[in-house]
This record gives C-alpha cells, structure tokens and sequence, in this order.
C-alpha cells in the first residue's frame, strides 16, 4: 500500500513539474518572440529615418548644384542664356526624376515586415507538432 502512495505522490509531482516546466518553456519563448518583434520595430523605425535623412540630403544637393550649375553656364555663355536656361531646365529635371525612381526602388522590401518573428514562429509550431505527435506514439 505504501508503494501505491508513494508512486501517486510521484505521479502527482511529476505531472506538476511537467506543467511547470511547460509554462516556463512558454513564457520563456514568448519573451523571446516578443524581443524579436522589439528589434524588428527598431531596425524598421532606423531604415525609415535612414531613407528620409538620405532624400532630404539628396534634394539639398540637388536644388544647390542646380543653381550653381546654371549661374556659372549663364556668366560664361551670357549670350545663349536662353538656350542655356531651357537645356539646363530640361536635364535637372530629367536627373530629379531618376533620383526619384531610385529612392522608390530603395523603399521597396523585397522581405516582409517582421520576417524573422514569423519564420521564428512557423519554426515552433513545427517543433510542436513534432512533439505532439511523439507524445501520441508513445502513449
């Protein structure tokens, strides 16, 4: 009678620690899911600030050589300024124009947003199953 007692107790005990531990395996890995998710947020908020620094930069630079680039034609070929002023016009804004399809190719993502967290997690319900369907076999 004493080896049924202390078998259950053990049974009982160990059924505990297997919830337990399983809970703490949980939080464990939804603490590490959720700091995934942080630093993804962190690396898309500095590629956003990235992008915008960088178009701002390239629109200073672009407004300032134009200017200066069609003060010094117009000082040197005075009496073309004309011609000078429309072909000056014409080239700056095709040059702007390929500067804008390149920043927009630069926006685009070829990965999804926060690729990594769902690969991360396709990973788990993968490990899951597998322990899931080891846990019917054995029973």
């Amino acid at each position: 009678m004493s080896d049924t007692t202390v078998s259950a107790g053990r049974t009982g005990r160990g059924l505990f620690t297997g919830a337990r531990d399983g809970a703490l395996t949980l939080l464990g890995s939804g603490r590490t899911r959720l700091e995934l998710l942080g630093n993804e947020l962190k690396e898309e908020k500095l590629r956003a600030v990235r992008l915008l620094l960088w178009s701002q930069i390239m629109v200073f630079c672009l407004a300032l050589g134009t200017i200066l680039l069609v003060a010094l034609l117009l000082a040197v070929y005075w009496e073309y300024r004309v011609v000078l002023l429309a072909s000056s016009g014409v080239l700056f804004i095709a040059c702007s124009g390929l500067a804008y399809v390149a920043l927009q190719r630069s926006m685009r993502r070829p990965e999804h947003l926060f690729a990594a967290s769902l690969a991360q997690l396709e990973e788990d319900l993968r490990q899951l199953k597998q322990a899931a369907g080891d846990e019917s076999r054995t029973d």
